[in-house]
């Protein structure tokens, strides 16, 4: 939730930079005159109600200003995103790259895999692993992805006790087999 709001705020305050720049730059173009320029500081000095409206919105401005320099700044709460497990004895902490690993080791006791990536993301309803293949294209590849689908789930959740939501496999292409040259000895 908190992420989302930091994106709506950071989108109003683009938006209201990206009026104020275009406002200056007509001003420095002469394409806003000099006395009305003039007419708005006059204002701003001597009308309460321009007064409250200027004085309220570059506030909020910089207010904005350091929240958004307060994100760039903070350290984050750990290097790499993982999946948290409470014990009777303690927290287990499993990183996703230890689950794609797993997840790749796996996918490749398939037997006609030729390379695979793994990407990993973590849901309600357990994990959410995606499997990309490039497979030799003989053997059949209905047969091949449930077979993997079934050795990654039941790996998974073997070595690291989390459940998975389910396993999509997506096979890429097909190894071209490299051309065999004959060589000629005279």
């Amino acid at each position: 939730m908190v992420k989302v709001l930091d994106r709506l705020l950071l989108f109003i305050f683009s938006l209201a930079m990206l009026i104020a720049t275009l406002i200056l730059l007509c001003a420095a173009f002469g394409l806003i005159s000099f006395n009305t320029a003039g007419n708005f500081v006059h204002d701003v000095y001597y009308d309460l109600r321009t007064a409250i409206i200027f004085i309220s919105s570059t506030a909020v401005a910089a207010l904005l200003s350091l929240r958004f320099l307060y994100l760039s700044v903070r350290r984050g709460k750990s290097s790499s995103p993982s999946i948290d497990q409470r014990t009777e004895f303690g927290d287990i902490r499993i990183s996703l790259d230890t689950v794609e690993n797993l997840s790749l080791k796996a996918a490749g006791r398939t037997r006609g895999v030729q390379d695979l990536r793994a990407r990993v993301k973590v849901n309600q309803s357990g994990l959410e692993i995606v499997i990309r293949a490039i497979v030799d294209g003989e053997n059949s590849i209905p047969a091949m992805t449930e077979e993997m689908q079934a050795n990654v789930k039941r790996h998974i959740e073997e070595i690291t006790g989390i459940p998975v939501a389910f396993v999509t496999v997506f096979i890429a292409n097909i190894q071209q087999s490299s051309p065999t040259f004959k060589s000629r000895v005279e």
